[in-house]
């Protein structure tokens, strides 16, 4: 394997925050660590594999997937990425947070430095990562697929045995099973799903299963 794929659970919401890396850089995918505890935890595994982190990239703006983003602006001072149809997610993370009763929470009030689209390709060292926009769960909504190594960092598109959310603003299940059905269920059956929440999956036991299918 040319990278390799550290996840992290976070946050009153159990979001699964993710480190890829090629031993010697690294991206954190939905930082959604939101105490000093969960930042720490973050450091160490970075400090302890002696990695440089290059960039933070998200799948989308939700209030659980961005909680860290001004900590580790702040720690490393690196980028960060996000679908320009997703900054209106992104800025209404404070209402969220208020809806949610989450403390302390600090906003994002960085603008992004780069805005993502359907068939970039990412590359930071050995890391390869192709955005794909997956709409549905948010306006913005993209994954990240690394061909190489046969994963897709997925967000809350699908879960395991389950997909995500389109009753929050934004959200819709017409385009949610499209993103779905057109863009995910065309990577190969033995993809490693990493999931937004909950454990992995594969494309092909989704595509068999899931109850999406249903719809």
């Amino acid at each position: 394997m040319l990278t390799s794929v550290a996840k992290f659970t976070f946050n009153s919401f159990q979001e699964n925050t993710f480190v890829i890396h090629d031993g010697d850089v690294c991206v954190i995918i939905d930082p959604g660590c939101n105490s000093s505890a969960e930042e720490q935890q973050l450091i160490d595994f970075i400090e302890e594999n002696r990695l440089e982190p290059t960039a933070i990239l998200l799948t989308h703006g939700h209030l659980d997937h961005v909680m860290g983003v001004p900590f580790l602006r702040k720690k490393y001072g690196v980028p960060f990425y996000i679908h320009e149809a997703d900054v209106i997610t992104l800025k209404s993370a404070p209402i969220a947070a208020q809806l949610y009763g989450i403390p302390n929470f600090t906003a994002t009030e960085e603008a992004p430095t780069h805005f993502l689209n359907h068939g970039d390709l990412l590359e930071f060292g050995q890391i390869r990562l192709e955005v794909m926009f997956t709409p549905g769960h948010a306006p913005g909504h993209v994954v990240f697929y690394n061909q190489e190594d046969n994963y897709v960092i997925n967000g809350d598109v699908l879960f395991n045995g389950s997909f995500g959310r389109y009753d929050l603003p934004g959200g819709d299940l017409a385009t949610l099973i499209a993103s779905i059905k057109n863009v995910l269920f065309e990577l190969p059956d033995d993809t490693l799903v990493c999931c937004g929440h909950g454990p992995e999956t594969t494309i092909g036991a989704e595509r068999k299963h899931n109850p999406i299918l249903d719809y």
